[in-house]
């Protein structure tokens, strides 16, 4: 709890439960697919594909551009 109220709810003003509920689910996502993890030695947990090597790299924003995911675009 206390990661995503730093890295997320900290840096919004939540409205309603609903928006709460958008919100906590792009976390979610976010934490499990595209943040490292030091107990998994820098992995995610839910990886979704095998790592690309060069190329250039992609920037995707979360929760409207609090988080930043960089992805090695195709």
């Amino acid at each position: 709890m206390r990661t995503a109220r730093q890295d997320c709810l900290d840096q919004l003003l939540v409205l309603s439960r609903r928006q709460l509920e958008s919100v906590l689910c792009q976390y979610v996502r976010h934490y499990n697919r595209a943040r490292p993890h030091r107990g998994l030695q820098l992995a995610v947990p839910e990886p979704c594909s095998e790592p690309r090597y060069g190329g250039t790299v992609s920037r995707h924003d979360v929760l409207g551009g609090i988080i930043h995911e960089y992805e090695r675009a195709v």
